[in-house]
């Protein structure tokens, strides 16, 4: 299966900073199979990469798109997460101080 099977429709705004029903109304329809890939997903074990995961919104959209689309498995991987500090750690997500 190509790299090209899932596809976005649109660009979409910044997600971190929404509500879990906005996000998931942002990303409604911005993804789709493609139709010369969607028999090749059938029954099949895929993996999708994302850079940095920060929400999960995302990858949650994509994973459900293919399973829809008949993907007997969907596994993620991810390069990097982002991380909520929480407030009084004494950790800044600011590397210049």
């Amino acid at each position: 299966m190509g790299a090209d099977a899932l596809t976005r429709r649109y660009p979409t705004r910044t997600l971190a900073t929404l509500f879990k029903s906005q996000r998931a109304a942002a990303l409604e329809n911005a993804f789709d199979i493609t139709e010369a890939q969607r028999h090749r997903i059938v029954d099949r074990h895929v993996v999708l990469i994302d850079d940095i995961l920060t929400t999960g919104a995302t990858a949650s959209i994509c994973a459900r798109h293919l399973r829809r689309a008949g993907a007997k498995r969907v596994d993620l991987l991810v390069a990097a997460r982002t991380v909520k500090l929480a407030e009084g750690s004494g950790v800044s997500g600011d590397i210049s101080e």
